[in-house]
């Protein structure tokens, strides 16, 4: 074989070797813009299920019902007071100092505060220590979606239009641990369920005028304007706050609000002194 012979082989194999990474390149490349290609696709589609499901729930919390709650004639439950009602006090009016309970029908936490801190705050009630002014919001239906928070809020309104009592007893049940849903759970905007918890209470169980009122969403609009009223409240960055006198109450050694009797009670003898 020539020398010739044998550079024209190998120059012939290079070349082949060439073409054939070429080749690779290409059909790598064309993979790489499928695989890629796929994956938006998927991103987008996911993206598109998200949005359909947000607005199935009613994104922001909105929907058409309380859209239209929105434009009715305000109906104030009875012991409230305050231009639009917004004020929830109960206790001794005359008392000397005011405990500020600010809360989210739907907030988990809110739930265990109730469960552990509720009885003493009651008994504190009782005693003449404070009287309590309850703000009630609805941030989460806007976090999460759905109408929970509201609509257990217009049910408070009918519960406290039958009298303080019967609203902190059923504050107190949609509380209870047996009954307070997962805060990803929209059970509360179900009013059967609202309803089934009433059950609970004696003033409500089997009271006509409350079951109306709640099925009727009788104080729906109320509900919106309370949830407007704590959202002017810049400083009350998460729930539940407690508030002795205009201050925040915390567990002592932390910015946490207290979360069993004993904390709440060491709090507010410190404060009170």
């Amino acid at each position: 074989m020539s020398k010739r012979n044998t550079w024209e082989n190998k120059q012939s194999a290079r070349e082949r070797l060439k073409a054939e990474r070429e080749r690779e390149a290409k059909k790598a490349k064309t993979r790489r813009q499928l695989i890629v290609g796929g994956s938006l696709v998927g991103v987008l589609a996911v993206a598109a299920g998200i949005a359909v499901a947000v607005t199935q729930m009613g994104g922001n919390g909105k929907n058409a019902a309380w859209e239209a709650a929105a434009k009715k004639t305000l109906v104030k439950p009875a012991n409230t007071t305050g231009e639009n009602g917004t004020e929830i006090v109960v206790g001794d009016k005359k008392a000397e100092h005011t405990l500020e309970i600010y809360q989210d029908m739907r907030c988990p936490i809110c739930s265990v505060f109730e469960q552990n801190v509720g009885p003493t705050v009651e008994k504190d009630v009782k005693d003449g220590k404070f009287k309590v002014s309850y703000h009630i919001g609805a941030f989460l239906d806007r976090n999460l979606g759905g109408t929970g928070a509201k609509n257990a809020l217009s049910a408070v309104g009918a519960a406290l239009n039958v009298s303080p009592e019967a609203f902190v007893e059923y504050n107190k049940a949609l509380y209870a641990k047996e009954n307070h849903p997962e805060e990803t759970k929209d059970a509360f905007a179900k009013d059967d369920t609202l309803l089934k918890i009433a059950q609970q209470v004696p003033a409500l169980k089997g009271n006509k005028d409350f079951e109306k009122n709640v099925k009727d969403g009788t104080f729906d609009k109320w509900a919106l304007e309370m949830s407007d009223a704590f959202d002017k409240n810049k400083d009350i960055t998460g729930t539940p706050t407690v508030k002795l006198d205009g201050k925040k109450l915390t567990a002592e050694g932390s910015e946490n609000p207290p979360m069993t009797g004993d904390q709440f009670t060491s709090a507010v003898n410190a404060r009170l002194k």
